[in-house]
């Protein structure tokens, strides 16, 4: 698939097939993740890969946003390795890592998986209960499998405002 049908066809998956992710799919939805450009290639994006039932089971009790699927990335940054912009000491360690997760989407939807970006959590219960992640900024859930029999982009999946809204030319 070429990147323009593989962006406009990836969707929000919302409903998982149980059987699990290969490791050499994983392996290659983690390197694009680790190959995401940073300012200044800082590389501050940390990805947890959440796969027991216990860590799933954990990861849920921190987000409202339940789907149920076999693999779970918890998806953050270190603060301490971001680069901050000088005039104004903007952080773009979230920027980076939002851009790690992207990638991470594409190249699930290229192998034939399915994704959802999940925001909706609580970052202090999800550091409280994975303590791997000290020192972490989570800024994402991203659910990761295949997508269960009948799963389907929503309704509004399709729409999207015209392209002269969104881009200006100057």
């Amino acid at each position: 698939m070429d990147f323009a049908a593989l962006a406009a066809a990836r969707y929000s998956l919302r409903k998982f097939d149980p059987r699990p992710v290969e490791p050499e799919k994983l392996a290659l939805i983690l390197e694009a993740g680790r190959n995401a450009p940073t300012a200044h290639n800082n590389q501050p994006q940390r990805i947890f890969v959440l796969q027991s039932p216990q860590a799933l089971e954990k990861a849920d009790a921190c987000t409202a946003a339940h789907f149920h699927p076999p693999v779970m990335l918890a998806v953050g940054y270190d603060p301490s390795a971001s680069w901050k912009r000088e005039t104004d000491g903007k952080d773009h360690g979230e920027i980076d890592a939002a851009i790690a997760v992207t990638q991470m989407m594409l190249q699930a939807a290229d192998l034939g998986l399915g994704t959802t970006y999940v925001g909706m959590f609580e970052p202090e219960k999800l550091l409280a209960a994975f303590p791997e992640m000290a020192g972490t900024c989570p800024i994402a859930l991203l659910p990761l499998g295949y997508p269960a029999e009948g799963a389907h982009p929503a309704r509004l999946h399709g729409d999207r405002r015209p392209l002269e809204e969104l881009a200006v030319t100057l």
